[in-house]
């Protein structure tokens, strides 16, 4: 199924395609202040519907996640990171795509502050 998803103010706009059943949420310490639940696709699963350009990007610790965010209004819509063996990922924040129950997903917990 195809996705549109958007930052609040929509500078960031994309769409994003697969099958959306389960959601991840994580303590660390940014995703914590976040609140994002992500959905875990391949990097090529996501289409930038604007330029990279109208985004900024956080990164900390080992600096492996791209957290990308909207310089005007702060939301954190999507982040990119690779996987131990070199395959693109996107983590989605499902809370910033249109028309999705999030009451109806699986909401797996990951322990990311014991990393």
């Amino acid at each position: 199924m195809k996705y549109t998803g958007s930052c609040h103010c929509g500078d960031i706009a994309f769409e994003v395609e697969g099958e959306l059943d389960s959601v991840t949420t994580c303590n660390c310490s940014i995703c914590q202040r976040k609140g994002a639940m992500m959905w875990f696709v391949p990097r090529v699963a996501l289409e930038l519907k604007t330029p990279e350009s109208a985004m900024a990007t956080y990164t900390f610790n080992k600096h492996n996640i791209q957290h990308r965010f909207c310089p005007r209004c702060g939301i954190h819509p999507f982040g990119e990171a690779q996987t131990p063996d070199g395959n693109a990922m996107a983590a989605i924040n499902v809370r910033c795509l249109d028309e999705v129950d999030l009451d109806a997903l699986s909401v797996q917990a990951f322990d990311g502050r014991s990393i």
